[in-house]
């Protein structure tokens, strides 16, 4: 459905949507993104209960987690052979491998032995063996000694292999399936793949990566980023350069969704103000990385967005990359990409964000994790990932100074979730009321959550 439709058959913020404000960008959007694929979910509301309840979160858990494709682990974290990473989620354990070959295994992180796990973080080994009693294996999963083995004559060696979690890649992100009842990734993701490959994404790297506990369930967590418009009451300071309440909102599947927020142009909120007051607002509230704080002059005649887009231009030409063909929408704009369950990897050329979200671990809390992913040069190498800034509970994200004035945003939104929680609990009438389309994407969401709860 294109976005002048969508526009026609719903309400609409007045002004300006995603497909004016692309009309007039230069070089011009690629036509694959231009088509919207909105789906109206209709104006249902949610039970409170779905947040609160710990038999819905029990029905999660063996319902959904072991079905779905979950993000375990970025390239840059484990890029060289013999490096691991250790992913867990709701009390399982699964460890990634880089083979001989630069390829990827991941087993159970479960000793066949006794039942230790074997590894408790991530790193490099030449093997892994179990800390417990030294079981150990080769690196392949295969066997490689069993201690006093003349006690174990009852076991056969073949049937010792660990065994393997289905691990896929995309976009340098490794993702793992519990069960092995998943389709393809590919599948899975459509139409990321398609989306992502003009961006190069594989040549990002984690530079900053921050984590909290939440006192909230690990949704409401996750739907405070599948919407722009909160922006009005928790981000004031954007408004001026984010289009928050004319963003599009698209659906394919059931497993993907965005968000596409315009940058470099007001909020409808606030109706027309001067090119330069966009860009005096920009400059002192808050891009996505330090770079954006540097100071940017009007040409005569040059419009915010189009300014803000050619200083992105420069910087990715800076790097190697021709960015001569890259539209402003795809250097400015935030592509808020949510992968089902609990990822959400941006689009676009620029540093990107990716957020994760995990239990944690009943379902009053969440591991949030934010990472920024800065472009590596192009012909250099890829830098390994940064490691986690584990922030404790009195501990602010702005006390991260290398993401500049980005984790003050993020204060902004976690001030909310705990309280969100506190009034799911003490709900009067077991209700959530959503926005027909500014919030369809949470719809979304939890349409997919019940099909998975239904089988």
């Amino acid at each position: 459905m294109a976005d002048r439709d969508v526009r026609d058959l719903l309400p609409m913020c007045p002004g300006d949507g995603v497909a004016e404000i692309w009309a007039r960008d230069v070089p011009p959007v690629p036509e694959m993104y231009k088509a919207d694929s909105f789906i109206d979910l209709g104006p249902g509301h949610l039970a409170a209960s779905r947040y609160t309840s710990a038999e819905f979160f029990e029905a999660e858990r063996t319902k959904m987690w072991p079905r779905v494709w979950q993000m375990a682990a970025r390239d840059e974290e484990f890029p060289e052979a013999g490096d691991l990473v250790v992913y867990d989620n709701l009390g399982k354990s699964v460890i990634l491998v880089r083979q001989p070959d630069l390829s990827v295994k991941a087993f159970w992180n479960v000793c066949l032995h006794r039942g230790r796990r074997l590894r408790t973080e991530s790193g490099t080994a030449s093997e892994l063996q179990c800390p417990f009693h030294a079981f150990t294996w080769n690196m392949d999963g295969s066997l490689k000694q069993i201690p006093c083995r003349w006690d174990f004559g009852h076991l056969d060696e073949a049937k010792m292999q660990l065994p393997e979690v289905r691990c896929e890649r995309f976009a340098g992100y490794w993702f793992v399936n519990w069960d092995g009842s998943a389709p393809p990734l590919a599948e899975y993701l459509a139409p990321l793949p398609e989306h992502f490959a003009r961006w190069g994404q594989e040549r990002n790297f984690t530079a900053v990566w921050v984590g909290k506990v939440i006192k909230a369930n690990w949704k409401v967590v996750a739907e405070a980023f599948m919407e722009a418009w909160h922006s009005i009451a928790t981000h004031p300071q954007i408004l001026p350069f984010t289009g928050d309440a004319n963003s599009r909102y698209s659906m394919w599947g059931d497993h993907v969704n965005l968000a596409l927020t315009p940058f470099g142009v007001p909020s409808p909120h606030l109706g027309a103000i001067p090119e330069e007051a966009i860009i005096d607002a920009f400059a002192g509230g808050a891009g996505r990385n330090n770079e954006e704080a540097l100071p940017i002059t009007l040409a005569l005649g040059q419009t915010a967005r189009q300014a803000l887009g050619a200083r992105n231009r420069e910087a990715l030409a800076a790097l190697g990359y021709d960015a001569s063909a890259a539209s402003d929408a795809e250097l400015l704009d935030a592509w808020t990409y949510n992968v089902f369950p609990n990822i959400s990897p941006w689009g676009g050329y620029m540093n990107n964000i990716s957020y994760r979200w995990r239990p944690w671990p009943d379902q009053h809390a969440t591991l949030m994790e934010v990472r920024v992913l800065a472009k590596a040069p192009k012909d250099g190498p890829v830098p390994r990932a940064a490691e986690m800034v584990f922030l404790g509970e009195d501990e602010a994200w702005s006390s991260v100074t290398a993401w500049g004035r980005l984790g003050g945003v993020y204060d902004q939104d976690m001030a909310n979730l705990p309280h969100v929680q506190e009034g799911l609990v003490s709900s009067a009438n077991n209700r959530v009321e959503l926005g027909r389309y500014q919030e369809a994407r949470i719809r979304h969401f939890h349409a997919t959550l019940d099909k998975y709860l239904a089988r």
